[in-house]
């Protein structure tokens, strides 16, 4: 397919930006007829995906999208980092590495948490900036946003990406109410300005959809009469199906950049059709830069019989939801809201918690922006008022966290005293009084680190393994534990990767790998061994590879599960039986055997649902027993630790 030598002259390649710099490039965005489009691909599959679209599939598609001409595709960031690890689908530099290699001439995005980076809380500085060096090797353009749009979160990852001269896009977080006004958000370009320089694009992101699309015009109106030079990128999410809408008010009003995804793969909470957009925008006169039209319908015209593969991980509420306009949960966040709906068994009150609770606890907290980790917060705090039936009452640490101040000052207002009562107990005002002020995580050992990672992996390290194990440290020793033991099961097909049922004897498939090749992988014999589990034969390329599976021994009894109160377990811990109170997952252990702990003192930090959660010690005494360590999955009632009274 031959691509219009007027469309090649108006593209921006990753050379453009090695070779000429990012002065270039912004100019060349500025005097360019017209706007550029960014692929989201990123935010397609974590918004109505659950992050689960394969390697596999963004392969199948990369020759397509490299020719359509984006000014970038956001291929990597958010939580995409965490669940290609979690997933075992596959490690994520390796994925930005063969991706790049397979679409040269397109910019590569990513969404960054500020401090957060791509994780959920506070990360140190020196981490901070190892990790921007590590994935800008690969990553061209740089969407920075912190939750309370507060800038000197986003200072660090400013000037690693500069020193980087990668294409830096700081983010104002766009919401909606009486304190989000144009002048506002016009003073908060101005605050960003002083720290980076001109020299940037300039991000609104609308993570919920929120507003109307003459609320979305005025707003890059209002930004750009006052910094007439920035080059605006305008984000947003189509969960009331109105997003176009958005995005042709932004344009008309002088955005150069928008978003959107490949028609084929969108659903509902995720970017709008990239095709509808090209066409009603033409249609006003306004060009597409760049951008070939047929290399956009042969990527969806790939990616449909694709998509059936996925169904199970689309949204259990389907259609579009006006009402996000009420509770402002971002589109990220709604289909993993869903899922633990749908696994905790309380779905059916998800229209009271979104509609009812979650709209209250967003005005009653401050008002501020429901996005990572904010909406974490916000959607955990609503859900435990409706489902314990009492308002703030064992608030997550999160929560208590930003009520502290730790995260930045609340922008617009702090909740009323009695929601600190009701979070801190009586005593919450001297607890204010003396700890109230912004988090300043210390910088770590990165070399101790990397010893405990090799320690547990029982071999030597790489960096990027290590950048990734400062990240999400359990569940990235699990992935490389995986990987060690099963390859590089990222070329198989989701056909494969997510069939139900799993696979009869006999059965032969055919498989392509990144590079193109045929493959013939058939499910051979299968024998006992004298322990009773099974070995199968997988012929691979017609060689036999043998595969041990542990069966469990017909006629034995499951192992009870133990079924505990809060109260039995509050009341174990008085006598230092430390039991843990939720489902989740061993973050930290701060104690070791021997230690001498005192009351109030943390002793285990367990993970759950994107937000940390500490055990404290009831009582003085010595740590005897420790029954759990970092990684290891926990119930309700789980024995974590015993303490021996003093």
């Amino acid at each position: 397919m031959k691509i219009p030598e007027k469309l090649l002259e108006e593209r921006i390649s990753p050379r453009d930006l090695k070779e000429r710099g990012v002065s270039f490039v912004l100019e060349k965005i500025r005097r360019t007829a017209g706007y550029y489009l960014t692929n989201t691909e990123r935010d397609l599959s974590q918004s109505d995906f659950k992050n689960r679209v394969m390697p596999h599939t963004q392969l199948l598609v990369a020759k397509e999208r490299n020719d359509a001409g984006y000014f970038s595709i956001e291929i990597t960031g958010g939580a995409s980092i965490h669940v290609d690890m979690l997933r075992k689908q596959m490690n994520p530099l390796e994925k930005l590495e063969v991706l790049s290699a397979n679409m040269p001439d397109t910019l590569f995005q990513t969404l960054c948490r500020g401090i957060n980076l791509f994780g959920y809380r506070p990360y140190p500085e020196n981490v901070i900036r190892l990790t921007v060096r590590s994935f800008a090797r690969y990553v061209h353009v740089w969407r920075v946003f912190d939750f309370l749009n507060f800038v000197p979160n986003m200072v660090p990852i400013f000037e690693e990406v500069q020193k980087a001269g990668c294409l830096l896009e700081p983010a104002i977080c766009f919401s909606t109410g009486p304190e989000h006004t144009d002048d506002f958000y016009v003073k908060k370009v101005g605050e960003i300005l002083e720290v980076t320089g001109p020299e940037i694009l300039l991000g609104i992101k609308n993570h919920g959809g929120l507003g109307t699309p003459r609320r979305i015009g005025r707003l890059v109106k209002a930004i750009l009469n006052a910094h007439p030079e920035l080059i605006v990128h305008y984000h947003g999410h189509n969960t009331d199906g109105a997003d176009i809408g958005r995005i042709v008010e932004a344009v008309q009003n002088g955005a150069k950049i928008v978003n959107a995804g490949d028609h084929a793969f969108t659903g509902f909470y995720g970017p709008p059709p990239l095709l509808s957009v090209i066409d009603i925008l033409d249609d006003l006169g306004y060009h597409a830069a760049g951008l070939d039209r047929q290399a956009v319908i042969e990527t969806s015209n790939k990616l449909r019989p694709e998509r059936e593969y996925y169904r199970d991980f689309e949204s259990q509420f389907l259609g579009f939801d006006p009402t996000v306009q009420t509770h402002k949960l971002p589109g990220g966040a709604t289909g993993s809201s869903f899922e633990q709906a749908l696994k905790g068994g309380f779905l059916h009150r998800m229209p009271e918690i979104l509609q009812t609770e979650l709209p209250r606890v967003h005005v009653e907290l401050g008002n501020w922006w429901s996005v990572t980790p904010g909406s974490q917060i916000l959607w955990t705090t609503a859900a435990n008022n409706v489902l314990k039936g009492k308002r703030y009452k064992d608030a997550t640490d999160d929560l208590k966290n930003l009520m502290l101040g730790r995260y930045g000052e609340f922008p617009f207002y702090r909740p009323s005293d009695d929601i600190y009562e009701s979070v801190f107990g009586p005593d919450w005002k001297r607890m204010v009084d003396e700890e109230y002020g912004i988090q300043k995580v210390d910088d770590i050992d990165l070399s101790v680190e990397k010893k405990v990672l090799e320690h547990r992996l029982g071999r030597e390290a790489s960096e990027d393994e290590l950048v990734l194990y400062l990240q999400h440290p359990n569940d990235a020793v699990d992935f490389f534990k995986f990987e060690a033991k099963f390859g590089k099961t990222w070329v198989l097909p989701p056909r494969i990767w997510f069939k139900k049922g799993g696979f009869n004897l006999g059965e032969k498939f055919e498989i392509l790998d990144v590079f193109g090749k045929l493959h013939i992988i058939e499910i051979g014999t299968q024998r006992k061994t004298k322990t009773g589990d099974a070995v199968t034969y997988m012929l691979i390329d017609h060689h036999s590879q043998p595969i041990l599976t542990e069966m469990e021994i017909e006629g034995t009894a499951k192992e009870r599960k133990l079924q505990l109160t809060p109260k039995e377990i509050d009341a174990l811990a008085l006598s230092g039986d430390i039991r843990s109170h939720i489902t989740g997952t061993v973050n930290e252990i701060p104690v070791s055997e021997g230690d001498e702990v005192s009351t109030g003192q943390i002793l285990v930090i367990l993970e759950a649902m994107k937000m940390l959660n500490n055990v404290v010690s009831d009582l003085n005494g010595q740590v005897s027993e420790i029954f759990v360590g970092p990684g290891d999955k926990v119930e309700v009632g789980t024995p974590l630790l015993m303490i021996k009274k003093e």
